[in-house]
């Protein structure tokens, strides 16, 4: 190392700041913040660094610039001078905040744009939520150092915490459950006894398919899994993020072929993380927008197995950002509705006349294969089938196309046209208003 990393507490105490620049307004703030006492001075002349515990300078003379450096290092006070390595005592890192937990990274001033990259990927992996799991750490600490007074004990003891559920339930927000398991543990590991590890289990949100529009949070998950429960539509490309040596169960389903029930399914989930496993289900879109999200978590909750929901990017807003239609505009629509197509019952269960109103656009799930039901029900409500409507597959992915016309067209001609990825039909609202954009996708 070039330099020995430490955190310094400055409550109440006293820094210097010289300089007005950007830098050094950044710096005072920060130092503020963290409870400093901070002296801002114009000139070198004018600053008296004595008794202080941090002097920091920028945007001044390079003569002012070096004797505050010199005068900071004869009395022994740490000192930086911003962009200039050669004249500092001490480093600025960069800092990822999760308080109270604090990750500092620097390149002992060879390369500070590279350390502010690599702090933007941790920024992207370390979830806020680290913080509280810390902050629970640190309520139950005298407790645990009384209760468990071994320091190997101790230690494998919070390996487990923090590896295990208790984590788990905080990063998925619980943290009143996640207090409850880590009293269980910590009265498991007095007696002498391991507990059976129960696992975890991640409804998350593929959103359309493409690798780049799932969230932090589901990318995160997907590089911790034990096993990954997917489906078959929209999720292939996502699945080459998830961490090589997760098991992977295809699960999914496509028209008229069903790889597993969802009860089979269901039981897939309780019994795996009953098995103590690490459980990403991952679901095309969002998991509680018609993808049975529901019915497995209620499953789940059944069970008494932990569980989140992380959300996904709906086939509508992947959609319609695709094909460049807005689900609302103030010249065309005021509301949007979200509806399936996908009905075994003979009618599509759909009612026309009171969701296809004026000023509402309305976003048909899954409806290529009965499309024209839904262009003969359109029209006992009352409707013209030379309504406008657009199609679109694979919306928010590379492989997006659209079709546009009216309904009694393309319920004749969108099944030649689509190649077999999954279709939302848009209806009424922007897309029957709205001219096409000049380039269609």
């Amino acid at each position: 190392m070039r330099g020995y990393p430490i955190f310094l507490q400055l409550q109440d105490r006293r820094v210097v700041v010289l300089g007005h620049d950007e830098a050094a307004e950044r710096r005072a703030e920060l130092f503020a913040s963290l409870g400093a006492r901070v002296e801002r001075v114009a000139s070198a002349a004018e600053a008296r660094i004595e008794g202080c515990v941090l002097a920091v300078a920028s945007g001044v003379g390079e003569a002012e610039l070096a004797s505050f450096s010199a005068a900071a290092q004869a009395l022994g006070i740490p000192v930086n001078v911003v962009d200039r390595p050669e004249l500092c005592s001490y480093i600025t890192p960069a800092i990822v905040d999760r308080d109270p937990l604090t990750i500092a990274i620097s390149s002992g001033g060879a390369a500070p744009v590279l350390a502010r990259l690599l702090r933007g990927r941790i920024e992207t992996w370390v979830a806020p939520a680290w913080g509280r799991l810390a902050a629970l750490a640190d309520r139950f600490k005298a407790e645990t150092r009384r209760r468990l007074p071994d320091v190997v004990q101790r230690r494998r003891m919070l390996e487990r915490a923090f590896a295990g559920r208790v984590a788990e339930l905080v990063l998925a927000g619980d943290e009143a459950a996640a207090e409850a398991e880590y009293r269980a543990e910590l009265q498991a590991a007095q007696a002498g006894a391991v507990r059976a590890s129960t696992g975890f289990v991640h409804l998350v949100g593929a959103g359309p398919g493409a690798a780049d529009l799932v969230s932090l949070r589901g990318l995160r998950l997907l590089g911790e899994a034990d096993v990954i429960v997917h489906d078959r539509l929209g999720t292939a490309e996502v699945l080459d993020l998830a961490r090589r040596d997760a098991e992977r169960i295809d699960v999914g389903k496509s028209q008229g072929d069903h790889t597993m029930p969802q009860r089979e399914i269901n039981a897939l989930l309780v019994r795996l993380a009953q098995e103590g496993r690490r459980v990403v289900r991952l679901k095309g879109g969002d998991p509680f927008i018609f993808g049975r999200g529901g019915e497995e978590a209620e499953a789940l909750e059944a069970a008494g197995i932990g569980f989140d929901v992380v959300p996904g990017i709906t086939a509508a807003l992947a959609c319609a950002a695709a094909a460049r239609i807005p689900l609302t505009h103030r010249a065309a629509a005021h509301a949007v509705t979200f509806v399936t197509a996908h009905r075994r019952r003979p009618d599509l269960g759909i009612d026309f006349a009171s969701l296809l109103r004026p000023g509402v656009t309305l976003a048909i799930y899954m409806g290529l294969a009965t499309l024209p039901r839904l262009r003969d029900e359109l029209e006992a409500a009352g409707f013209s089938t030379r309504m406008q409507a657009v199609l679109v597959e694979s919306g928010g992915t590379a492989r997006t196309r659209t079709l546009r016309g009216p309904v009694e067209e393309l319920a004749s001609t969108a099944g030649a046209w689509a190649t077999g990825g999954p279709v939302l039909i848009l209806l009424g609202g922007t897309a029957d208003r709205l001219p096409p954009p000049a380039t269609d996708p």
